[in-house]
């Protein structure tokens, strides 16, 4: 069997050298011509964080591709991550988002990535039971190893697959309430919410990094549910 391993690399340089470009043409494998524009000053690091086959990579290859890679997936092994710039406000903020393995045999690698990430997306399975009934778990380990003050979202995906829901969204909105965290079911199949979850983690992020202390904090919960409501009423007009 082949061994695996990631590894990772830092372009380092003045302005306008074109790491952007060169990194653009080695992951895709083109040139971008004409101006550029320089690199984010702001970034924050995001985990997605859940039981092996909740959907975490191709909820993140959603977000960053807008695509959905249907069929059998391989599993993760250790850590992957994607890198997305997202507009907030007028501020470009750069997302690194990290792909982790929801193994048991992976746990202690990810556990080495709590403390640098700002957010934790934390994902479920609408399909699945015991993915849902871990998630106390995670959220356990997640107060052992992250920063006090870290992000955490609940997700419930493959919500497209309403069919052989297993977990009520009520209940996962309840789980929600009792951690304090906000809540939303999504899917990496049909983008269902995915952009909005990273957009509210990415909002979150930049006003805590920008906001003055006298000013009315931001309420993750209260954008998530206009944004909701606001895409509700697109549907239907």
């Amino acid at each position: 069997m082949p061994l695996m391993c990631s590894l990772q690399t830092i372009l380092v340089g003045d302005s306008g050298v074109g790491k952007t470009s060169l990194l653009v043409q080695f992951d895709q494998g083109k040139f971008i011509p004409g101006s550029f524009s320089a690199t984010v000053g702001i970034g924050f690091t995001v985990m997605l964080l859940g039981d092996s086959g909740v959907g975490k990579t191709c909820f993140l290859l959603q977000f960053k591709d807008g695509a959905f890679l249907s069929g059998t997936f391989i599993a993760t092994v250790g850590i992957d991550f994607r890198n997305k710039v997202v507009a907030v406000d007028g501020v470009k903020v750069k997302l690194q988002i990290w792909d982790t393995a929801g193994q048991e045999r992976f746990r202690s690698v990810t556990h080495a990535y709590y403390r640098d990430a700002q957010a934790l997306l934390l994902l479920y399975d609408i399909t699945s039971k015991m993915s849902f009934d871990n998630i106390r778990a995670w959220l356990t380990e997640i107060h052992e190893y992250a920063q006090k003050d870290v992000v955490i979202m609940l997700l419930g995906n493959k919500a497209d697959v309403s069919s052989e829901r297993a977990v009520r969204t009520e209940d996962g909105a309840s789980l929600a309430r009792e951690y304090g965290v906000p809540f939303m079911e999504t899917s990496a199949k049909t983008g269902m919410n995915v952009e909005l979850a990273f957009l509210a983690i990415a909002k979150e992020l930049k006003q805590r990094a920008v906001q003055p202390l006298d000013e009315p904090h931001f309420q993750i919960h209260d954008y998530i549910e206009s944004q909701k409501k606001k895409s509700s009423c697109c549907a239907f007009s």
